[in-house]
């Protein structure tokens, strides 16, 4: 008797890539992604990690958010679904690196997911409230 496999959906490959971030698995983040991704990350321009990346980068990408934002609470809320597309809104409080001020604020990543590879990030956080802990 044949064993029926579950197809990933979008969002399961998605919050693969949300639990990979919250055990500190980069290297599982960039395995999900598509070689040819287009991720961008949207924000203040003060850090290197706004604009637009490779899949050789992301590694190095959450290296410098590391580098640049003590990340305390990170919240994926909300994920919507449409097909292969996956919006997530969320919420984060990061201590400003090496200000060491605290900053809160809500995000947007949107994704595409084809044959269970991410490849498309597009990203936007709260610039003010993260340029204002700089």
């Amino acid at each position: 008797m044949d064993t029926l496999v579950k197809k990933s959906t979008a969002v399961d490959v998605i919050k693969q890539a949300y639990a990979a971030f919250g055990r500190g698995d980069t290297a599982a983040i960039a395995a999900l992604a598509d070689d040819k991704i287009d991720w961008q990350f949207r924000g203040t321009k003060r850090v290197p990690y706004t604009g637009k990346f490779k899949k050789a980068d992301i590694v190095k990408w959450f290296a410098d958010v590391a580098a640049h934002d003590d990340v305390q609470v990170f919240e994926p809320r909300e994920f919507i679904a449409a097909g292969d597309h996956v919006t997530v809104l969320g919420w984060e409080r990061c201590r400003a690196l090496p200000s060491g001020k605290v900053f809160e604020c809500e995000w947007v990543h949107v994704f595409t997911v084809k044959n269970g590879k991410i490849t498309r990030l597009w990203g936007i956080y709260d610039t003010e409230a993260a340029a204002a802990a700089r």
